[in-house]
């Protein structure tokens, strides 16, 4: 071989060495920010979330690295928490509830922010409107028309002389006011009185489960939302204690031994939420992503706390369940 030809050879050998020595070394690390009112309670929800990511080619440690910021029930914590996010230089905010975006959506305007289940984005202001966000905020809304309305048509299945139901909900949450209301129209039409248990921290539930104790109401209604998914094993010890059958907005809540539930598949919503974590890491901008509305439904209804109530579900009900927990 010629001087010539051999030192192309090596130097082409060592170009091609150098180039796939490039292609092995890791690439740059995207930081996501997640911010959440409470902490993480249901396991299902964060490996949902976790496993999209992995499945889109996002891997935390390898090209992405999670920021996690609880402001665990503190509300006025939550403006800190996410002016800290901003200060890391995020390239994506994940906030859960409504709460949570609208407290990423005042420490910035240029960060993107992934909405994961907000109960109201348009009437919170957190979007222009669901199909043209028009700022910096998207993602997954959790508002499904007249689902109070369909809960008590559930309940009453169970406890056909459903007369007075107590109403659990966060007062200081834009979506449950609205479910809440929701529910006083449906109630209504069913000529069923209802109980409002508002509560805003942890401090509230104790005087709220007093106040059941005293009016003794056929059923109790829990209205998802961070603070009370949080502190659901609180509300179930509460509920099996007086004997009283309960439902609620998350089947795993029902796992944990409530009564019956029905609503947006939560799990569902965080894996979808993440594909928009994917576009805009990608270079997609929020106001260009329209919001998305729940497409996945969950009945989940529990036989062993119904037996234990002495209830008897009927077996057409049983047979429109998603899950039935033995």
């Amino acid at each position: 071989m010629r001087r010539r030809n051999f030192i192309k050879v090596i130097v082409g050998s060592a170009a091609a060495w150098t180039l796939a020595a490039r292609a092995q070394q890791p690439g740059k690390i995207h930081t996501i920010g997640f911010l959440s009112p409470s902490v993480p309670v249901f396991t299902a929800v964060i490996t949902a979330f976790s496993n999209a990511l992995r499945e889109l080619g996002w891997i935390e440690g390898q090209n992405i690295a999670i920021e996690r910021r609880f402001a665990e029930n503190r509300l006025e914590r939550l403006p800190e928490l996410a002016a800290a996010l901003v200060r890391l230089n995020v390239e994506v905010i994940v906030a859960t509830g409504t709460l949570g975006p609208l407290a990423a959506k005042d420490a910035t305007s240029t960060i993107p922010i992934v909405m994961t289940a907000s109960g109201d984005p348009l009437g919170s202001g957190l979007v222009a409107s669901l199909a043209q966000p028009g700022g910096n905020v998207t993602g997954m809304s959790l508002m499904v028309p007249d689902i109070a309305g369909k809960r008590l048509e559930l309940l009453k299945e169970i406890l056909p002389r459903l007369v007075r139901v107590a109403v659990l909900w966060n007062a200081a949450n834009p979506y449950p006011a609205i479910v809440f209301k929701e529910t006083q129209t449906a109630a209504r039409r069913f000529g069923i009185e209802v109980q409002s248990l508002e509560v805003r921290s942890p401090d509230d539930f104790d005087g709220a489960f007093e106040k059941i104790r005293r009016r003794r109401p056929d059923a109790l209604i829990e209205v998802e939302d961070p603070l009370t998914n949080s502190l659901h094993k609180r509300i179930l010890e509460f509920a099996a204690a007086e004997q009283l059958p309960s439902f609620h907005g998350t089947g795993e809540e029902v796992e944990a031994g409530g009564l019956i539930s029905y609503g947006a598949s939560i799990p569902d919503l965080f894996r979808r939420a993440a594909g928009y974590v994917d576009k805009i890491l990608k270079g997609a901008k929020p106001a260009d992503l329209p919001v998305e509305q729940p497409s996945k439904f969950e009945l989940v209804i529990n036989i062993k706390t119904a037996k234990a109530l002495g209830l008897e579900v009927p077996p057409m009900l049983l047979a429109r369940a998603d899950k039935v927990i033995e």
